[in-house]
């Protein structure tokens, strides 16, 4: 199933089932967009990310960074991050997404991908200091990239075009039954930008 309209469509569950997910199209214009990507790209903390895969560390060329009300502590690959401080601009975004899906987050992982060559395997959102079934508000900045859902038991596959300023929520049972993934492509030379805002529960 492929989804390429444009158009928001923050009434409408991409998944026929087990799980919710909301796709609201550009909340923000390009020029507001723009000057985001521009201000993450510039100023935001970012590190290579890091896995443990087979005993072994892996440093990824993706760049991620992690920011929070508080220091929260929050692991996966076997790796654990400690958040830092909200940025101006990022509480900008925070409330936004709020405004928007109607929900609160507490921290957002952001993930910088410097071509199309560098994606995210199939995984699932389902680190123990997570909310359970807690929404994951995902804004988009920069190079238009494929998103990709696929069920854990059917293997049914679901994919969404993210547009440079746009907003995808998942929640409910997503992560539990849901894979999702970034697919590499060669279609695009330009980096892409993506915050997920989350709730951490200590």
């Amino acid at each position: 199933m492929d989804l390429f309209d444009a158009t928001p469509q923050s009434q409408r569950n991409i998944l026929n089932k087990d799980g919710e997910v909301y796709y609201y199209g550009k909340i923000f214009n390009n020029k507001e967009a723009i000057a985001f990507y521009e201000e993450l790209f510039n100023n935001i903390h970012w590190k290579n990310d890091e896995a443990i895969i087979f005993g072994k560390r892996i440093i990824t060329k993706r760049k991620v960074a992690w920011y929070g009300d508080e220091p929260f502590q929050y692991t996966y690959s076997k790796t654990t991050k400690s958040a830092l401080p909200w940025t101006k601009v990022l509480l900008e975004l925070k409330k936004k997404t709020e405004e928007v899906t109607g929900e609160t987050f507490n921290s957002c992982l952001l993930n910088l991908y410097h071509d199309g060559s560098e994606g995210m395997a199939w995984h699932s959102d389902g680190e123990t200091a997570l909310k359970t079934n807690g929404a994951i508000g995902s804004l988009s900045f920069g190079a238009v990239r494929k998103f990709s859902f696929k069920h854990k038991s059917t293997k049914e596959k679901i994919d969404i075009i993210l547009e440079n300023g746009s907003l995808l929520e998942m929640k409910g049972l997503t992560q539990t039954h849901w894979l999702h993934r970034l697919p590499p492509t060669k279609q695009t030379l330009m980096p892409r930008i993506n915050l997920t805002f989350r709730t951490i529960e200590c």
